[in-house]
């Protein structure tokens, strides 16, 4: 027992060591890049901080304050060299109740306990489960916490003062007190910035239009104001700077309850971290986040934010997203925004105080349209029907109910699911032993002769769902000694979303690195499935489909002979092929 406690220790300290920030975290630094999409952030994240702050019941300077200490902490120790960390829509849901409940000390207090909830995660390994986490569990959960996010600001977009806990409670007060007095300005401040964002969004994306609206709407609501007529109501003073750290003051009557409380601020914080740093992959050629790394940064900045007065925070999809369209390059980025935001508490902290709640409403209220990309939203729809059914009894669960136990409901239905189909697509056929034993030999000669010329042939074979996909198409990633994978269907069972989406994935890694993958005897129903999902687009012709293996083989052998013919016809990492042979 002690050599495999000691063994335990040691090995906890050396995976203690792996997340601690290196040399080379800095190696991609793009100066004018990183700096440009630092800069950038900032303008998108000063009205995201405010409003997630003065939406979580702490104050505007609560949130400008978790994106600077959170921020940077997250930039300088994170898993992924892009992700951008601070307050977010979905925390805010969480921190409603226990502010109310238990007062800002309690929020601190939960803050600093989920810090070391995600320290645990991250020294144990725990970062690697995202992986199993099916799709439509992952859209289903947003598509609640942007419903949410939009409910929750009701009372600002309508000019009422009501507080309730539960989102539909809330949403029920803030109409019936808005009916009771009807107003306009506020109403229409807020949808004129919503609309006005989201229709900027779709002409030039990494235009700041959030800060331009929200800077407009508050010099005509002061102008309003000096001239004697109503005004709107504003966040009020925030900190003129990073207030002093401090314990907070714990209640310890209550610790039992907030321990709860910060298992599901961690359990929270851990999924958008995770989900955010995966887009931020897909969004980056070449970029791979580690995990557990991101979990340690994570429980850091939780950590630090509180001491300073600031809220839980985790990474946000949507800033992570404007900095890496705007070109960042490394953590440089996201250090820059937090720095920005700095200056902006030191020199014009006076002036964001007459920011009108409404505009902020509006803010919000665009962000959560944004998180609901139809573009994801419909293929899993039309993928199966448990897939759909997933997807809808999660974001169902995850407005009415718990978040945490939103995840728990979303899982359970994706296993019944799963499991369904996994049955009803289960055959039985009769082989004969000679024929299978000569047919297996010959596989496995040809499979030798096919290495040879640079080509790999992979059997995907069983059920191809979100409780198998992962180890298997990840791993097959990793290729990098062949021209061409041809990737043989016809054994698949099953075949889901998450599969898909997986595999659509892999094979557009594979593509960019230069490697040609073809895909040969899909059955019909798995095809509709793969189509679905977008998984034909990544490859690099549309005619890399094929009806039996022998013809992919035939004409992976023409491709790797033409390439050898010609190598300057070889396809690159950073540009797709087109193979008309």
């Amino acid at each position: 027992m002690p050599g495999r406690s000691g063994r335990t220790l040691a090995g906890l300290l050396v995976r203690g060591d792996r997340l601690l920030p290196r040399r080379e975290d800095w190696a991609h630094v793009h100066l004018r890049r990183d700096l440009t999409a630092g800069v950038m952030v900032a303008l998108v994240a000063l009205p995201l901080a405010l409003g997630f702050g003065v939406s979580s019941g702490v104050g505007a300077g609560a949130g400008l304050v978790t994106a600077i200490v959170a921020g940077a902490v997250a930039a300088v120790f994170g898993g992924s060299r892009v992700q951008v960390s601070g307050p977010t829509g979905a925390m805010t849901v969480v921190l409603i109740p226990i502010v109310a409940a238990h007062g800002v000390d309690g929020v601190l207090t939960v803050g600093l306990l989920a810090g070391v909830i995600l320290l645990v995660l991250a020294v144990t390994g725990a970062g690697q489960a995202i992986r199993y986490l099916p799709v439509p569990v992952i859209e289903g959960f947003t598509v609640g916490i942007a419903a949410i996010i939009a409910l929750q600001q009701l009372p600002a977009a309508l000019g009422v003062d009501v507080h309730a806990e539960k989102i539909l409670v809330l949403t029920r007060e803030a109409l019936h007190a808005w009916s009771e007095r009807p107003t306009w300005g506020a109403p229409l401040t807020a949808v004129g910035v919503a609309l006005g964002i989201v229709a900027m969004a779709r002409v030039r994306a990494a235009f700041p239009a959030a800060l331009v609206l929200v800077v407009g709407v508050t010099l005509g609501n002061a102008l309003l104001a000096d001239r004697g007529k109503p005004a709107l109501a504003t966040i009020g003073s925030i900190p003129s700077g990073l207030p002093a750290p401090r314990l907070p003051a714990v209640p310890w009557a209550d610790l039992d309850t907030l321990l709860l409380a910060a298992v599901a601020v961690a359990a929270l914080g851990a999924l958008e971290s995770l989900l955010s740093a995966t887009v931020a992959d897909a969004m980056s050629v070449g970029e791979r986040h580690d995990p557990d790394r991101e979990l340690f940064g994570q429980g850091l900045a939780n950590i630090a934010s509180p001491l300073f007065g600031g809220v839980p925070a985790t990474a946000a999809i949507a800033r992570t997203a404007v900095n890496v369209r705007s070109g960042a390059s490394s953590r440089l980025a996201a250090l820059t925004h937090a720095v920005l935001l700095l200056a902006v508490v030191l020199v014009v902290s006076r002036w964001v105080a007459h920011i009108p709640l409404a505009a902020l409403a509006g803010v919000l209220v665009a962000t959560a349209v944004q998180m609901i990309r139809v573009s994801s939203l419909t293929p899993l729809l039309r993928a199966t029907p448990g897939d759909a059914a997933t997807l809808l009894i999660t974001a169902a669960a995850t407005i009415a109910l718990d978040l945490v136990l939103a995840v728990i409901i979303g899982l359970v239905a994706a296993g019944f699911f799963a499991v369904r189909q996994s049955a009803a697509s289960a055959r039985l056929s009769e082989i004969p032993l000679d024929d299978r034993e000569h047919q297996e030999g010959d596989h496995h000669e040809e499979e030798r002769r096919l290495l040879d010329e640079h080509i790999v042939a992979y059997r995907l074979e069983g059920p191809l769902f979100f409780a198998a996909a992962h180890d298997f198409l990840l791993e097959l990633a990793e290729v990098d000694t062949v021209r061409v994978v041809v990737l043989r269907m016809s054994h698949l069972t099953t075949v889901d979303a998450t599969g898909a989406h997986v595999l659509a994935d892999v094979i557009g890694r594979l593509e960019r690195r230069g490697v040609t993958v073809l895909i040969s005897g899909a059955r019909p129903e798995h095809l509709a499935v793969l189509r679905h999902l977008g998984v034909p687009q990544q490859l690099a012709h549309e005619r890399h489909l094929f009806a039996t293996t022998p013809e992919a083989i035939a004409h992976a052998r023409l491709h790797v002979a033409r390439i050898t013919h010609d190598p300057t016809d070889a396809p690159s990492a950073t540009t797709s092929q087109e193979d008309p042979a």
